[in-house]
């Protein structure tokens, strides 16, 4: 997919800064495993929903979650794949 900028009012600190924060999350992304195991609340900001949602999603199928004793744990590689037809 290709995303076009229009740069209008601002400056070259402002771009630097924006490109920065840019690059640092495609970095992290880039570091993680793919079998990794993300916590509730990692996989909520990588969905950019809340738990109410992920819950929703996970009660549906949408989504599988993995218990571990108590806690409730997602594969980051299938969060991905999950949120992949959304690009499209």
């Amino acid at each position: 997919m290709t995303e076009k900028m229009f740069l209008c009012g601002i400056t070259i600190e402002e771009l630097a800064n924006a490109l920065r924060e840019i690059l640092t999350v495609s970095t992290t992304v880039n570091k993680r495993n793919e079998d990794e195991l993300i916590t509730r609340e990692e996989a909520c900001k990588l969905l950019s929903i809340n738990k109410t949602s992920l819950w929703k999603h996970t009660k549906s199928g949408r989504l599988k979650s993995y218990g571990i004793g108590n806690r409730v744990y997602y594969k980051y590689n299938e969060l991905l794949e999950s949120i992949k037809p959304l690009n499209h």
